[in-house]
């Protein structure tokens, strides 16, 4: 099973192929609805002002290489004021398609961890960087915490636990690829395979 360690190479990105199971380890970032708006208008779309200019450059530094998780987590907050994660289970990634390949670019990542796989921009984006989609399991959100071994910072928390950026560190967090720095989607692949099943059924 291919483990890998943030920041992630672009070889270790090009060795993998769709199918893979993985083990990631590192520092990655949480993600979701708000948060990739936040990116796109703030970051993308116009030059950084000065007062995002702080969080602009903790995010390059934290995303190149690195990885996003679309995470809506439960976060248990203790009396000292550190977190922890109770529930880490990964939210719908479609709708950050919209979003996500632009974020891609210019964050430099290597990494989108999600459920439910994501569109052509998004693949086309994986191409190019190259990066993966990495497709978590629906469901286990206890499990996966066991993987979340330390919560570092949280940003946008006006945003709502849910939606904010949490920088978290991780430990064998277990994942499959399912979209490649080839092209090859197994979303894609699994949507054929089923129209040509039911088509077989109704004819």
């Amino acid at each position: 099973m291919p483990k890998l360690t943030t920041p992630i190479s672009d070889e270790a990105i090009r060795s993998l192929k769709a199918g893979d199971t993985v083990e990631l380890s590192g520092i990655i970032v949480t993600g979701r609805d708000a948060a990739h708006k936040f990116m796109i208008e703030r970051f993308i779309k116009q030059p950084v002002q000065s007062e995002d200019e702080p969080l602009h450059a903790e995010l390059k530094k934290l995303l190149d290489g690195g990885v996003i998780y679309h995470c809506g987590p439960v976060v248990k907050t203790h009396e000292d004021g550190s977190y922890s994660f109770v529930a880490a289970g990964p939210t719908t990634s479609i709708r950050e398609e919209v979003y996500q390949s632009d974020v891609i670019r210019h964050f430099n990542l290597k990494g989108v961890i999600g459920k439910g796989g994501m569109g052509a921009k998004t693949l086309q984006a994986c191409q190019e960087q190259p990066a993966v989609y990495l497709h978590a399991i629906g469901g286990a959100a206890s499990f996966i915490a066991q993987s979340v071994k330390e919560v570092l910072e949280v940003h946008l928390l006006e945003f709502g636990v849910p939606e904010a950026m949490w920088v978290i560190r991780v430990e064998d967090f277990p994942a499959v690829v399912t979209m490649d720095s080839h092209g090859e989607s197994l979303h894609t692949q699994i949507e054929a395979q089923s129209k040509q099943k039911l088509a077989a059924l109704l004819a």
